[in-house]
């Protein structure tokens, strides 16, 4: 029988990787210097919080893609500027990247949370044209809890936040080691003392048991290394959503939970070369 400690075991993925402070240093200093160097619009407003803003990197190439990143941290670390450097390749294969910031967790909940992700492609897509991208291509991607959110968009009813909404506002997603049954994390005292998941807030935030918009397609990823649970997480995506849209899996072995993220953003690897042909199909 599974018990808390087996769950803080198997989702305290930083726990497991020794030299994880380094690896989010060096993400810090990557992406200063992608913010740096990249053409777009920094710290952009979507919302009315300090946390509700975003980065806009473009390809300066007319009518591309905008891929957007969502960043993990257990809904409650981490931050846009420690993300930059996903953008770099993207941008250099002819497609524009937003990398989203949203309030944490335990100064707002994720209902509030989910909803701000939510607000921040809303507006993107409203003010596509003066953003120079094609609101016809907005696809999301992310990582961990950023995983989550992803699958979250594509489970989004558009059509009820406004009615002239594009059912299918987002046409793809990238979830890497995502989460998409909260009902274990529930079980989690590591994260659930700041969560406070209850029975109907984990079935109200479970993508896996909400229908996906139709025609949308899913790429999942796992790195190799990374506990059971996560393994199991995408496994139980793929059997809740198989048979309603397009889903592929890419393999990363000799990933664990932080360099599985950084394939996302490394040219050669299989899961940056899928994931680009999902977004941008060769013309």
């Amino acid at each position: 029988m599974s018990t808390p400690e087996f769950f803080d075991r198997e989702y305290n993925a930083r726990s497991a990787i020794p030299d994880a402070l380094d690896i989010f240093a060096r993400w810090r200093r990557r992406s200063d210097e992608a913010r740096a160097r990249l053409p777009g619009l920094k710290d952009l407003g979507y919302g009315d919080s300090p946390g509700q803003n975003l980065d806009l990197f473009w390809c300066l190439q007319p009518d591309r893609p905008l891929f957007v990143f969502i960043h993990g941290g257990y809904w409650r670390a981490l931050h846009k500027d420690d993300f930059g450097w996903v953008a770099e390749p993207f941008v250099a294969a002819g497609v524009n990247v937003a990398v989203i910031n949203y309030d944490l967790v335990p100064q707002v909940d994720l209902e509030t949370l989910t909803l701000q992700v939510l607000r921040s492609l809303v507006f993107l897509h409203d003010h596509a044209e003066a953003l120079d991208f094609d609101p016809a291509q907005i696809h999301v991607g992310g990582h961990s809890a950023g995983g989550h959110l992803t699958a979250m968009c594509l489970a989004a009813r558009w059509k009820d936040w406004r009615a002239d909404l594009p059912a299918d506002l987002v046409k793809s997603g990238v979830a890497i080691s995502g989460l998409f049954d909260l009902a274990p994390i529930a079980q989690a005292p590591f994260l659930n003392n700041d969560l406070k998941l209850t029975d109907a807030r984990v079935k109200a935030l479970s993508p896996s048991g909400m229908p996906p918009a139709a025609g949308t397609r899913l790429l999942l990823s796992v790195g190799g290394l990374e506990s059971s649970e996560f393994h199991r997480q995408s496994e139980l995506l793929t059997q809740a959503w198989g048979d309603q849209i397009s889903m592929s899996q890419v393999a990363a072995p000799g990933r664990h939970h932080l360099s599985v993220c950084e394939a996302l953003a490394e040219p050669g690897h299989p899961l940056f070369q899928q994931a680009l042909a999902q977004i941008a199909p060769t013309r």
